[in-house]
């Protein structure tokens, strides 16, 4: 089989999802006919306007908020970085209290820790060993000091979904602001800020079948908040720059079917997740799925695999047409294992062993096949060859893991 006819099969979702025929559909007018700066008063600039306010409807309707809450932003990580920075340092503000959670995307953690630089203290809340963070224990360090709580709703990484209903509650009895990072989470559980008690949220337009370079932040009616980019004034003096309107209409389109097509398309994500983590471990001895077994996002299988090295293992795969990761793509090519994994108990060699298997709205179930097909050989060919496999065959190579 020549390179050009080998099989290709997507499981990395969490990284980055292709964009849906009908979301390209939607985009490609607004790049050549319908071009307009939706600042413009004349009838291009006019019709880009009502087309934006269209997709921020529907951007709302995904998490049945009201569109003048949702803020137009570069994705993901600008949307954590507003939200953290944004409402810690209202007017100036330069100390106060956070609580947030130690396996947190480095967008969130990352803003911790310059906040704390600049004079902010910050409480990363452990989490158990299926990754989830305990409520009660989040309530006893809230202080009079606390100016934000930001937990996410589900992990990147493992998949692991919060109790993100009752930390809302929480800390709404205490009149805190609340954000979570449902970058991961948006289109495949349910969310309702206003029912789940959220005061701000982030979400991202590529991890909904939509374009790269956009996403939504929520800001709750009420909710203070220090822009972080000057100038124009846009997106409610917000966020200064113009915007993207291509990548908002395609964001737009995402929300509206990710909302259309909710039951029968997460109905049969999970139907292929419990297929895959059913099958590892009977397929592959000493693997280990990583986060909880059912509180988790409909599309993620996170394993580890005795006496394997990730990239390795990465590598394998995609030589036989199988995309997949060893964890966040935001720390690809870094040597450190997972800090989500880290947090789980888990040792460095455990760590790096590990697979993310993330489904898309287009995956089937030969897809799943051909994955649980090929991973046991891949497993076994690395183990035979690794250092670390005390159980491999007498005269196996002493060499690194890493084949190629």
């Amino acid at each position: 089989m020549t390179a050009s006819s080998k099989r290709r099969v997507y499981f990395d979702h969490s990284a980055t999802s292709q964009v849906l025929p009908e979301v390209l559909e939607a985009m490609l007018p607004f790049f050549r006919e319908r071009f307009g700066n939706a600042s413009s008063i004349h009838s291009y600039g006019r019709e880009a306007k009502a087309s934006m306010e269209l997709a921020r409807k529907h951007v709302a309707a995904l998490i049945n908020a009201d569109p003048r809450d949702i803020v137009f932003t570069s994705g993901g990580t600008e949307s954590d970085n507003l939200a953290l920075k944004g409402v810690a340092m209202y007017k100036g503000r330069t100390e106060g209290h956070i609580i947030t959670s130690v396996i947190e995307h480095p967008a969130i953690l990352e803003s911790c820790e310059y906040l704390e630089r600049v004079g902010f203290d910050i409480t990363k809340l452990p989490v158990t060993r299926e990754g989830l963070v305990d409520a009660a224990e989040l309530e006893r360090t809230i202080r009079g000091d606390t100016v934000l709580i930001s937990i996410m709703a589900a992990n990147n990484e493992i998949g692991t979904i919060q109790p993100i209903k009752e930390i809302g509650r929480i800390a709404q009895s205490k009149g805190i602001p609340f954000h979570t990072d449902a970058v991961q989470a948006a289109g495949k559980m349910p969310i309702d800020v206003k029912k789940d008690g959220m005061d701000l949220l982030s979400l991202s337009s590529h991890k909904l079948h939509g374009p790269k370079g956009v996403g939504a932040l929520y800001v709750k009616k009420g909710i203070k908040i220090e822009p972080m980019m000057h100038g124009g004034g846009h997106e409610h003096g917000l966020r200064s720059s113009t915007e993207n309107v291509p990548g908002i209409i395609g964001l737009g389109k995402a929300a509206e079917l990710a909302k259309r097509d909710f039951e029968p398309v997460t109905d049969r994500m999970r139907s292929l997740r419990d297929k895959i983590i059913d099958r590892i471990p009977q397929l592959v001895e000493r693997s280990y799925l990583n986060g909880h077994r059912t509180n988790r996002l409909v599309n993620n299988a996170h394993f580890r695999f005795d006496f394997i090295e990730g990239e390795a293992l990465i590598l394998q795969l995609d030589f036989k047409g199988i995309a997949a990761s060893t964890g966040s793509a935001c720390s690809t090519g870094s040597l450190e294992p997972s800090h989500v994994l880290l947090a789980l108990g888990l040792t460095h060699e455990q760590a790096h062993g590990s697979l993310r298997l993330t489904l898309g709205r287009e995956n089937t179930y030969e897809d799943v096949d051909y994955l649980l097909e090929a991973l046991p050989g891949v497993v076994s060919k690395l183990r035979e060859i690794s250092p670390f496999n005390e159980e491999r065959p007498m005269g196996a190579s002493e060499g690194g893991s890493c084949v190629h």
